[in-house]
């Protein structure tokens, strides 16, 4: 299991260039050039992510997403009680905030995500388990490693082919093995991501699959989100041959008055912003 270096403050100051703007376009982008591009986006961002976000996201929180569904209210990985002693992977972790929660809870995780810098995070705030760099599509563990597995809007919004990834959580999983992942719900791709009263008109066809590219000047990509309709998502699910149990949108809480990108009070009160998918494998 790789172990990121540790944490370099001043490395990190180093990270933050006055490159050009990227350019932002819908096009065609395949499995290779979307984990390119992700993994030099997450590392280049994930400084200046982990300062906007982190103090919502705390240091061992299980948030599902920015509406702030928390784990301890949900309970779908199952009651905190039941997670004692269980093996769980979290995919796409990130700072590992939902990891050092499972931790707590006396759960044994591991941490993986594709980006180097965001695990450098997850070594600065400390935690005793394993950290993981790999991608989703490519899991390095023996198959039936895990009791369960984890993505809070980790990976699934950002592969071309979600189904590697789902057949790899499959094969990870242990018989009656639980995955819950959480994405952008698919209906905000119709929309455009501002969180004011701009963003509740319909702009766009929520059947146009294209994926959203921003490319630098010479048409390279550096950051690629791929869309999947709620069927498409459905479809994955039963196509690797895991069971869907449930689906979670969660509604927007009186309480968050925070705006997170396109997220708001405003649309959380009026369209879902995600979508949560709680699955088994038989």
């Amino acid at each position: 299991m790789q172990e990121p270096d540790s944490f370099d403050l001043e490395e990190a100051g180093s990270q933050t260039g006055t490159e050009a703007e990227p350019e932002a376009t819908r096009r065609a982008a395949g499995i290779t050039e979307s984990s390119r591009a992700n993994r030099g986006w997450w590392d280049r961002n994930a400084d200046e992510y982990q300062v906007e976000h982190g103090t919502f996201l705390g240091d061992d929180r299980f948030v599902w997403g920015p509406e702030g569904l928390d784990e301890v209210e949900a309970e779908l990985l199952g009651p905190p009680e039941d997670l004692k002693g269980k093996d769980v992977l979290e995919i796409g972790a990130g700072a590992a905030q939902c990891s050092r929660w499972l931790a707590a809870q006396g759960a044994r995780p591991v941490a993986l995500d594709l980006s180097h810098r965001q695990l450098q995070h997850a070594l600065r705030i400390g935690g005793s388990f394993p950290l993981v760099c790999a991608d989703a599509g490519a899991l390095p563990f023996a198959d039936g490693s895990f009791d369960l597995a984890c993505s809070a809007y980790g990976a699934l919004p950002f592969v071309a082919d979600p189904r590697l990834v789902l057949r790899e959580v499959r094969r990870v999983l242990r018989p009656g093995g639980r995955f819950v992942f959480s994405v952008t719900h698919p209906i905000r791709w119709a929309f455009p991501d501002e969180p004011g009263p701009e963003g509740l008109s319909v702009s766009a066809s929520y059947f146009d699959r294209t994926p959203y590219v921003e490319q630098d000047e010479d048409g390279h990509a550096v950051y690629v989100e791929h869309h999947r309709t709620l069927g498409d998502r459905v479809r994955d699910i039963v196509a690797a041959d895991l069971r869907l149990v449930d689906l979670v949108e969660p509604e927007w809480p009186a309480w968050n008055t925070a705006e997170w990108g396109g997220w708001s009070p405003l649309r959380g009160g009026l369209v879902p912003g995600t979508a949560i998918f709680v699955c088994e494998r038989t």
